[in-house]
């Protein structure tokens, strides 16, 4: 099996090399890992001290920078290691000040591991959410290093539960310990013949509270808003919008709109702003007069949406009509009701706040327009709600307290 595994590794690695001719993220994915081990092997870590921590993509890196942050507060001793998978968590965090190397992963072939974890030599590792690179894992493993997962989530589905699956259950052995986001997870494991497992919950809950509490403000968007309510949608994709435009045609003049597209390149933002039939600006090209003038506010950059829903009243959560909702929890901590696409059911937050009558689904226009009615029009019914969201935010951290209370350093 572990000659399988490796033989589709190399696949993978060449199928990314044929894509990158064609697409950008793949070329991304190929240039950001050229030439890295001869960087890497200029460095002179010597006695130094290096925690690991590894995550997919930009949300996992959200996932667990709460860890991050306060193992740094806590261990300023060591160095911050930080790798990732995708370049959509590469390229907005290549900069992120608290850790001291940032880098992608490199492939995980046999020898890409050993060579890696030989450079860095780290004492602790840390892999967020559901990154499963067994020849990293197993190199960690022989060489005793404690690896830990934080925020996982196990479903029955994955091959580890699977009647063909025992040799990928036999690489969790190279975990230490699993901190899952809920008991099912736990369950899972445990029926697997593993019991270092602790439920900690989710550290997102931890992470947008923080955000909530630290939030940044900008005055131009308190402009915007004034005396208004907003709708604000959050990485919105053309399906979610297209339930937006209908409604900006006939319904509630008053009402101000901000659109934070998941993409945010000047073809798909432009695409967006014909489409719209209000006086619209783009968020680069708002200033102190036409900021006033516009009913649509287009944010065509990345990196502070978790900010804006402090000015939104209501928001609408992108990815329901594709692959799966984005986060939730970013509109909630700030009070927001949440209307989502019917695509959430693998999202344990969205479950619980649609049974906590915080957020809604919406399969058609009229769901859509429903909602928000009720919504604007019961200012009881819409307080209650904004409770809701921010009480399940404000119950539910504490996850990077219980991880880091359990983490034993040398």
């Amino acid at each position: 099996m572990r000659l399988l595994y490796n033989i589709g590794i190399y696949l993978y690695y060449w199928g990314i090399f044929i894509f990158s001719f064609f697409n950008s993220k793949a070329k991304s994915w190929w240039n950001g890992r050229k030439g890295l081990f001869k960087e890497l092997e200029n460095l002179h870590l010597e006695n130094t001290k290096i925690v690991w921590f590894h995550a997919a993509s930009l949300g996992e890196f959200e996932q667990g920078r709460t860890v991050i942050e306060k193992f740094r507060s806590l261990h300023p001793e060591y160095k911050i290691l930080l790798t990732f998978f995708s370049p959509s968590g590469y390229e907005v965090r290549k900069n992120y000040p608290l850790a001291d190397f940032i880098y992608y992963l490199p492939i995980d072939t046999p020898c890409n591991a050993k060579r890696f974890i030989e450079i860095f030599n780290p004492e602790l590792v840390f892999f967020i959410k559901y990154e499963f690179w067994f020849n990293y894992l197993g190199i960690l493993k022989k060489k005793n290093i404690p690896v830990y997962l934080i925020s996982g989530i196990f479903r029955p589905s994955q091959h580890f539960f699977t009647p063909y699956g025992i040799w990928f259950r036999k690489q969790l052995h190279s975990f230490t310990h699993f901190f899952v986001q809920h008991q099912q997870s736990k369950n899972l494991l445990v029926s697997i013949g593993f019991n270092n497992v602790t439920v900690s919950g989710d550290t997102r809950f931890d992470r947008v509270y923080e955000i909530a509490e630290t939030k940044k403000s900008f005055p131009l968007i308190q402009k915007f808003k004034s005396t208004h309510n907003i709708l604000l949608a959050g990485s919105s994709w053309e399906e979610d919008e297209s339930f937006l435009i209908d409604f900006m045609r006939t319904e509630y003049p008053d009402l101000l709109y901000i659109i934070a597209p998941h993409e945010t390149n000047a073809e798909r933002i432009q695409e967006l702003q014909t489409k719209i039939p209000l006086p619209s600006v783009l968020f680069t090209e708002a200033d102190e007069n036409n900021i006033t003038e516009a009913k649509v506010l287009i944010i065509n950059t990345i990196g502070i949406l978790s900010h804006l829903y402090q000015y939104a009243t209501i928001a609408l959560i992108g990815g329901g009509f594709g692959k799966g909702i984005h986060n939730i929890l970013e509109a909630a901590t700030f009070g927001n009701p949440v209307l989502i696409g019917p695509n959430y059911e693998k999202f344990a937050e969205a479950v619980a706040l649609i049974k906590l009558e915080g957020a809604f689904e919406f399969i058609d226009y009229e769901d859509f327009k429903n909602k928000i009615h009720q919504l604007l029009e019961d200012k009881t019914y819409l307080e209650k709600t904004r409770q809701i969201c921010s009480n399940y935010v404000k119950s539910n951290k504490g996850a990077t307290e219980i991880i880091l209370q359990h983490i034993h350093l040398q």
